[in-house]
């Protein structure tokens, strides 16, 4: 066998590999892809129940409300004044309980935004939300959740990661600029965070290296919007621009 055959045949046995690599690549990242969209969908299915509960219970406490005033009223007019106070201290934390329910109107919003940021709440997370969605998007509301999940899940992960539990915050702003939808999640990160050139990639194991961010950039790209990830001075931020 001449050098050059050598080469050729080294060469193109090294292509083969590419090749087998790349097609077993994309057979896992479709497999994973299907598996996370599965399990994703039966989230929202499930929090979609649970948020419809809590408007059920909040159309309950407002048709009740006259009640609660007939209440203190026979309270304060028989002199009870212990009895009026303890009663006002159960009106005040429910009031509260409902108050902390993020309610844009986007019933599925809704859904995974709270059953999310309840989740960050339980670890101890600070939780900073200013919410807007409007009536009618061009996103679907699947793919719109599938978003936010991974970008709460992962800043989550990030803020779990943070050895000073005082330090932990995310911030999730929702909002309308010029006809698209804006979308900021920001939190606090640590020093794990990696890159390849100026593309950002997770630190899960494979096979789910990298693919919540790559759902997140395939859906903007399906609708033409764009995405911008940040780290600065231990702040990690994703921003997401969406067409209305």
């Amino acid at each position: 066998m001449s050098y050059f055959v050598y080469i050729m045949t080294g060469a193109g046995t090294v292509a083969a590999g590419f090749v087998i690599f790349i097609l077993l690549r994309k057979y896992i990242t479709a497999l994973a892809d299907k598996r996370i969209a599965s399990y994703q969908s039966d989230l929202i299915i499930k929090h979609y129940d649970e948020v419809q509960n809590i408007y059920s219970q909040m159309r309950g406490w407002r048709h009740d409300y006259h009640n609660h005033i007939q209440a203190m009223k026979a309270f304060l007019t028989a002199g009870n004044t212990d009895e009026h106070l303890e009663y006002l201290g159960k009106l005040d934390a429910d009031l509260t309980s409902v108050d902390t329910v993020i309610k844009t109107g986007n019933v599925m919003v809704d859904a995974i935004l709270n059953s999310k940021l309840s989740l960050a709440s339980s670890k101890k997370i600070k939780i900073i939300t200013k919410v807007a969605v409007p009536q009618k998007l061009k996103v679907s509301e699947i793919d719109l959740c599938v978003i936010i999940g991974n970008l709460l899940d992962n800043a989550i992960e990030a803020c779990m990661k943070l050895p000073d539990k005082n330090n932990r915050f995310i911030r999730v702003f929702f909002g309308t600029h010029k006809s698209m939808l804006y979308i900021g999640v920001f939190n606090t990160a640590g020093d794990e965070i990696k890159k390849i050139g100026k593309t950002y990639i997770s630190t899960k194991e494979l096979p789910f290296h990298g693919l919540g961010l790559m759902r997140i950039d395939r859906i903007a790209a399906k609708y033409g919007g764009f995405v911008n990830r940040q780290n600065e001075k231990g702040v990690f931020a994703t921003e997401i621009m969406l067409p209305l």
